[in-house]
């Protein structure tokens, strides 16, 4: 099993990565912002995890110039993080974050942050075993008109 960069061959594996994790968007959402990270290197890096010669994981880190509960101007942040299901409590995803990590501080970034939805327990327990630490909830609201 090896971590590295993602490569434009990998598109169509990581799509159905991306399309396992973020179900609700579609498949013209995700290849747009697949081409994103391709056209923005400088402040976007994905990860992939890859056996036997197909990917079983990812992770899509970003650059921000700013995190709620953050002290630094230029954060490295996990956007999307994924192993898939078989694959899962190996340290797959820990590497993923390794070398998200190892990027952002090639970047000069001094912090890592990152969220999950309030009510999945999992990423919650994942983050936390990785030594990141709780900063806030947040709960949005809406209304209809």
């Amino acid at each position: 099993m090896s971590i590295r960069p993602v490569t434009r061959d990998d598109l169509e594996e990581w799509l159905c990565l991306r399309q396992s994790l973020w179900p609700e968007c579609s498949e013209e959402e995700h290849r747009s912002e697949i081409e994103d990270y391709f056209n923005h290197a400088d402040k976007l890096q994905t990860f992939v995890a890859e056996e036997s010669g197909r990917l079983i994981g990812f992770l899509e880190a970003s650059i921000r110039p700013f995190v709620e509960d953050c002290q630094s101007a230029q954060v490295g942040y996990i956007e999307g993080w994924y192993v898939a299901a078989d694959n899962r409590l190996k340290g797959i995803g820990g590497m993923l974050v390794g070398e998200a990590e190892k990027w952002a501080r090639s970047k000069e970034c001094r912090e890592m942050a990152s969220d999950c939805e309030i009510a999945n327990e999992v990423s919650l327990a994942a983050h936390t075993r990785l030594g990141y630490e709780e900063t806030s909830r947040l709960i949005h609201f809406r209304k209809t008109l």
